[in-house]
């Protein structure tokens, strides 16, 4: 199941993240957590690392920040991750990173386009469609400013250090999820759930400043594997606020 963020440019769809290619086939109904995420297994795309379905209590934490500690081949990407905007999906990538499902994975995709720069990351296979087999709601922003590029007020700004996550519609969040390196015009349709410190910027600067490999069809792709190959070796969550 291919996961599209649709781009500030005209008609143009940047494919951000994906499912397994891997499908069951035992015909048995997916599973379903019964607290308030309601995290559901998709038979269809197996995870791409074994991983349960996260806990999901009856109260979900909705208060305060967790800080996550990333450690990446090319430096650190420290994120602080807000439950009171998206509890789910903290709770979802607080239950991953603790199961190690993000450890030694390729940040596969890097976008360089005018009104859409980020770096995709998430994806154990590294090929954009890996995924932990299993989906959830939608916390979608709903205080995100007017994309100053847009004139039809339909696209908002996902502003540089926003953390989001990637979807093939809606509500099917995952695991993959893309860091915003430069302000970026995309309708408010990616969950908000966290942002990136001031190091974790240094170092988005520096994988950007790299390019994006150059393809036979497209010399000059923006938009596809960074030259800095960049691999998130470790992600545990370091403390709470």
């Amino acid at each position: 199941m291919n996961r599209a963020l649709i781009s500030a440019l005209a008609a143009v769809t940047i494919v951000v993240s994906g499912g397994s290619a891997a499908t069951a086939s035992d015909g048995a109904p997916p599973r379903t957590t019964h607290g308030p995420c309601q995290y559901t297994q998709t038979p269809e795309e197996l995870p791409a690392r074994p991983v349960p379905l996260p806990p999901d209590p009856r109260r979900t934490p909705s208060r305060g920040t967790v800080d996550m500690a990333v450690a990446t081949s090319q430096g650190p990407l420290p994120l602080r991750l807000d439950q009171a905007k998206a509890p789910c999906t903290v709770q979802s990538f607080l239950h991953l990173a603790r199961h190690g499902f993000y450890d030694r994975t390729v940040c596969h995709r890097l976008t360089a386009y005018p009104t859409l720069k980020v770096l995709q990351c998430g994806d154990p296979t590294g090929t954009g469609e890996g995924g932990p087999g299993y989906k959830y709601k939608d916390e979608l922003p709903v205080d995100l400013p007017p994309a100053p590029t847009d004139p039809t007020g339909a696209r908002r700004l996902y502003g540089r250090g926003l953390l989001a996550m990637a979807n093939a519609g809606p509500d099917t969040n995952g695991s993959q999820f893309f860091v915003v390196y430069g302000d970026s015009a995309l309708r408010p349709n990616y969950t908000v759930f966290g942002t990136v410190g001031p190091d974790g910027l240094v170092t988005l600067d520096k994988v950007a400043a790299g390019g994006i490999e150059p393809t036979a069809e497209n010399p000059a792709s923006v938009d596809g594997t960074p030259v800095l190959r960049t691999e998130l070796l470790r992600v545990r969550p370091s403390c709470r606020h």
